[in-house]
């Protein structure tokens, strides 16, 4: 490692250690309040194939998405979310295309 990034990397630590005493504040906060994937299809106490079944994804993709290897997008996000916060209605409705 040369002695720029090592300078740096020393930096960047003494910056953690202030920002953790409370002394600075950091430059960014990420803030996550969406639900997991686990998590939403836990509420509707469905197995990993029988979720993916009824979302129209392989199993292969719901396990990645509960692993953190992949994350949904487009129009399985969007399905994820009415599950997650109308379950019911959603299910219902997909219950009727099956």
């Amino acid at each position: 490692m040369d002695d720029t990034l090592f300078s740096e990397l020393v930096t960047s630590m003494k910056q953690v250690k202030s920002i953790m005493k409370g002394d600075c504040s950091p430059s960014r906060v990420h803030k996550h309040h969406k639900s997991s994937v686990i998590d939403i299809r836990k509420r509707t106490c469905l197995s990993q194939s029988k979720f993916a079944l009824l979302i129209g994804v392989s199993l292969k993709t719901v396990q990645n998405w509960e692993q953190g290897i992949r994350t949904p997008n487009g129009a399985a996000k969007t399905l994820l979310k009415l599950i997650d916060h109308e379950p019911e209605a959603t299910l219902r409705a997909l219950h009727r295309n099956k």
